[in-house]
């Protein structure tokens, strides 16, 4: 799947008309975009595309149950985040201590996999100790344990790393099967460019504990979070635009060209100057609003790649079974690759005792809503979603289409490539998909 940036010429833009504008213009109203409008010290204006801000940090409500889009916790690490965000949400905000699990082999153990390995078939243990054991020998003394960032070889691929640090047995069980169903491609198309904060890398002791069943604490980055009481994920876009001045937000208000040479863009029938540029939407998308786009640019963009998200947002008439907050699911005969019950985390998000969960799907594959519930109830009964299949009162399919950047062999050179043409213009794309990488809301919102 590749843009086609720049295919079309589109005529030179008139002087005529152009509407002086302020110093810095800001596309996109998701958290980036309001996070730059909110730190701004000059003047500024900010254009989104759609009727109300929050980009993908937005909230559906369907009969009294409230969706995200697919699951947006705060993972806050900076202490300038934390403080932000508790002030822009008082005490509506609550931390959560992770709940995850794993359903594979019929039964649920902890995250992350690699990790916590009792409570699975005794075969499927003894396959990924051997395997995991088999490849600390091979390697040379490390410290570090889950938090160090080791990689297989430099510019390594995500295939190298899984195998050379976590053996054959955990890559055939969880990693590969997991990360296929996630980004669409063979974790061997993969770069380790994207993973080395998000993937846990457990030590040789805490492996072995976690097969015995004495693992320590929870490992990784998101190992607590911060979410609403009510109200979804959106709370927190809606808290950073009414702290905004008036005037300088505009909703449903696409940008259509881009004249980088003339620091210019047209709105409508109109054209408006800027002095800076920051640009939130997704790289490819920012390339197809340039005005005759220099051949290297065009080239740049054709060779982006990324995966779409088909997600279920489905209400429940009862709370699930088991109180975990995500669970993730490998293995290739489900069509989800993860489920999040959005209840588990804040009982408001449905009425009456009812549950509101997401289910995340392959980008490949049905596109029927109808045969994609069939297919994922079974599973959902048997990991502990739901009681039992009379439960569901409603599944509503939705997509994202920029969902996760594909960090192949061209990644590195193509954004850079676009990155320093932009820059060089006063454009400053921001944000995990202005910037075309993997990140959080938080480093969104910093950046």
């Amino acid at each position: 799947m590749t843009p086609r940036a720049g295919t079309r010429a589109r005529p030179s833009p008139s002087r005529r008309g152009v509407e002086r504008a302020p110093e810095l213009v800001i596309l996109g109203g998701g958290l980036c975009g309001l996070s730059a409008a909110y730190h701004s010290k000059g003047p500024w204006s900010l254009y989104e595309v759609s009727d109300r801000v929050g980009g993908l940090a937005l909230s559906e409500r369907i009969r009294g149950h409230t969706f995200d889009c697919t699951g947006h916790w705060l993972h806050l690490a900076d202490d300038r985040m934390r403080r932000l965000v508790s002030r822009l949400l008082g005490d509506r905000l609550i931390e959560v201590s992770r709940r995850s699990r794993i359903f594979s082999h019929g039964v649920l153990t902890r995250y992350p996999f690699q990790a916590n390995l009792h409570g699975l078939p005794s075969e499927v243990v003894f396959e990924c100790l051997r395997g995991f054991l088999d490849r600390q020998e091979r390697r040379p003394a490390t410290r570090g344990g889950a938090s160090e960032r080791g990689r297989s070889r430099a510019g390594g691929t995500f295939e190298d790393l899984i195998l050379s640090r976590l053996g054959a047995g955990i890559a055939e069980h969880f990693m590969i099967p997991y990360n296929e169903k996630l980004w669409g491609v063979h974790p061997r198309e993969l770069t380790d460019a994207w993973c080395r904060r998000f993937v846990p890398l457990p030590d040789r002791d805490q492996v072995l504990r976690g097969a015995l069943g004495a693992a320590p604490g929870e490992l990784g980055y998101n190992v607590t979070f911060q979410y609403p009481s009510e109200g979804g994920i959106e709370l927190l876009p809606q808290a950073l635009a009414a702290r905004l001045p008036p005037g300088r937000l505009h909703c449903n208000a696409g940008v259509e060209a881009i004249d980088h040479s003339g620091r210019r863009l047209r709105i409508g029938d109109e054209w408006r100057s800027y002095g800076a540029l920051v640009a939130t939407l997704p790289l490819p998308s920012l390339c197809r609003l340039l005005v005759r786009p220099p051949k290297a640019v065009v080239r740049a963009a054709e060779r982006l790649r990324w995966t779409s998200v088909r997600y279920l947002n489905v209400g429940l008439r009862r709370s699930p079974p088991e109180d975990y907050h995500w669970v993730y699911v490998p293995e290739r005969r489900y069509p989800a690759y993860r489920v999040g019950v959005f209840t588990s985390v804040a009982p408001s998000m449905a009425p009456d005792e009812g549950g509101s969960l997401y289910v995340e799907l392959a980008s490949q594959g049905e596109e029927n809503r109808d045969t994609l519930v069939a297919q994922c109830l079974p599973m959902l009964e048997a990991a502990g979603a739901i009681h039992r299949r009379g439960d569901v009162r409603f599944a509503e399919l939705r997509r994202i289409e920029h969902a996760y950047v594909i960090f192949d062999e061209a990644w590195g050179p193509a954004r850079q490539t676009l990155l320093d043409f932009f820059e060089a213009h006063d454009i400053y794309p921001r944000g995990r998909y202005g910037r075309w990488d993997y990140g959080s809301m938080e480093d969104a919102m910093l950046e």
